[in-house]
């Protein structure tokens, strides 16, 4: 997936995407690298809907950021990720992110030029 948004035209994937059974998972993913990467244009990460998603989590930014120096796919986030997140903290974090953030959702997916779910 993109990870340069600089053009304007190239977005990270939707809060509504999963990677796995992890919602936002794919949104800070690739976030996190183009920030890694500078290309992340006037995204910001981590937002706080980056950090309500981490808290939930249970992991911090610093040490989503220390795996992204070793992983650069989706099956490899995962897989770090099921390692630090129990599915109780993942559900807790995706009924945030799909009911309570909705309506942020359905911001982004509007100045994205994405139809809401």
């Amino acid at each position: 997936m993109a990870t340069d948004f600089r053009s304007g035209k190239d977005f990270p994937r939707r809060g509504r995407d999963r990677i796995g059974d992890f919602y936002w998972l794919a949104r800070v993913f690739d976030k996190a690298r183009a920030k890694r990467d500078d290309t992340i244009f006037d995204y910001i990460y981590p937002c706080p809907l980056d950090r309500g998603v981490f808290e939930r989590w249970g992991i911090t930014s610093a040490q989503f950021d220390e795996a992204l120096k070793t992983i650069d796919t989706d099956e490899g986030i995962l897989a770090w990720v099921k390692s630090h997140v129990s599915d109780a903290q993942r559900e807790t974090a995706n009924t945030w992110v799909i009911v309570e953030k909705k309506e942020s959702l359905d911001k982004q997916d509007s100045e994205e030029g994405v139809l809401a779910a």
